[in-house]
């Protein structure tokens, strides 16, 4: 097993930084991928009389400031689900979102709309977000937010390599009579798959298959598990 910081991968033709913060940067033009941000999800739970604790929207914006200064970014693609759904967008949902805005006022931000984008909206014009459906094509690789069928089926050899969302993919790692579910990246075929990047988001059990590249995340690293999960033969649930 591979644990680490940052592991490189190859997929579609570039080189990929495989980071422990649940994003994929691309290493030639430091372009950084995250998805499933849902800002203002626990503002809505709270609004609804579930008391669920506050500075979720924060810590996801606070890894997010450091994330990109880490790595140096130049563009920041979202794969949807920027937000979680149009009660959540509170004032002070977008206030957060306006100040991390002001300390990157150059950088390239697209949001790829995923399901709750549908039903939440855009952000502000002030905000300077692209928002745009999917899938897009971007070099020879496309950014969406659903992965085609759910990943029920392998992709064809002809697809074009796609980086998705919306699953929120984990994997359980076992050892004895211990199980450990931990969130993670799934490449599979032509499809790339990446774990939720906010802080207050569940998580889905997929079962990988040989030949998948899977990369299981933990506290400040990512491990490649691929081969310890990769005789599990069933198509995710």
């Amino acid at each position: 097993m591979i644990l680490a910081m940052t592991l490189h991968t190859r997929f579609g033709g570039d080189d990929w930084e495989v980071r422990a913060e649940r994003a994929l940067v691309r290493v030639r033009d430091a372009t950084v991928l995250v998805t499933d941000l849902h800002l203002g999800k626990s503002d809505h739970f709270r609004a609804s009389g579930i008391p669920v604790p506050d500075g979720a929207d924060g810590d996801t914006l606070g890894r997010l400031d450091a994330l990109l200064r880490a790595v140096g970014a130049r563009r920041l693609v979202v794969l949807g689900d920027l937000f979680h759904n149009r009660q959540g967008v509170t004032d002070a949902v977008l206030g957060r979102l306006e100040a991390f805005r002001a300390a990157w006022p150059e950088l390239r931000i697209e949001n790829v709309r995923g399901n709750h984008d549908r039903h939440a909206g855009d952000p502000p014009a002030s905000l300077r977000i692209r928002c745009v459906n999917g899938p897009i094509g971007d070099g020879g690789v496309a950014f969406a937010h659903e992965p085609a069928a759910g990943l029920a089926e392998p992709c064809g050899d002809g697809a074009t390599p796609t980086f998705c969302g919306h699953l929120h993919p984990a994997v359980s790692i076992r050892t004895g009579r211990d199980r450990m579910r931990m969130p993670c990246f799934l490449f599979r075929g032509s499809t790339a798959l990446l774990p939720a990047f906010g802080a207050f988001t569940g998580v889905h059990p997929i079962r990988p298959r040989p030949g998948d590249r899977v990369y299981a995340v933990g506290p400040g690293r990512v491990a490649d598990v691929s081969a310890a999960v990769g005789g599990r033969s069933l198509a995710p649930r």
